[in-house]
């Protein structure tokens, strides 16, 4: 079956927004990751608001040049508008099903909700347990709280011996 193209604007550049990948975690979308905040069509220009997952990601000139693009080829000839905007904030809740899924295939495991102690000790297990993205284990410790970006943390499985990456959790207050 032959799905029917998005028949408004609004629709193709959500559809096209949907098929950007994020540079950092090449399986997710930014649909899927959640920084979407807001897609505002109106007389030949079209906005589109993000939040960025941290303030200083290093990907941000990127995903507003990939944003861009396609826009672009989904509403030819309208002026884009592409922001980061810091309001409200974005957290891992913003992360859809499929973007949990992507990421665990990818090594990476979001966090579980609610507050997570990140000690900086390895031997020692955190409070709540991070669940291996690889064989689901919660045998796991902690292996450093600053892993390849600010906002990602590292870890180590002990039942498969895998190392992996999770988002760390944005805390409230």
């Amino acid at each position: 079956m032959v799905s029917a193209p998005p028949t408004t604007l609004e629709a193709r550049v959500r559809k096209a927004l949907a098929s950007v990948h994020d540079p950092e975690i090449p399986p997710c979308t930014i649909v899927d990751l959640g920084i979407v905040e807001r897609v505002a069509v109106a007389d030949g220009a079209v906005e589109v608001d993000l939040l960025p997952t941290f303030a200083g990601c290093p990907a941000l000139d990127v995903i507003r040049e990939d944003v861009e693009a396609a826009v672009h080829l989904a509403a030819p000839g309208a002026n884009v508008q592409v922001r980061f905007v810091h309001a409200p904030p974005w957290t891992s809740d913003r992360i859809t099903a499929a973007g949990r899924e992507a990421l665990s295939r990818h090594g990476i495991t979001p966090p579980a909700g609610g507050p997570v102690v990140i000690p900086f000790e390895t031997l020692r297990r955190p409070s709540a347990t991070v669940a291996c993205p690889f064989c689901g284990s919660v045998d796991t410790v902690v292996e450093s709280a600053f892993g390849p970006t600010l906002c990602r943390s590292t870890h180590f499985c002990r039942s498969c011996r895998n190392p992996f990456e999770a988002f760390k959790p944005k805390l409230a207050g």
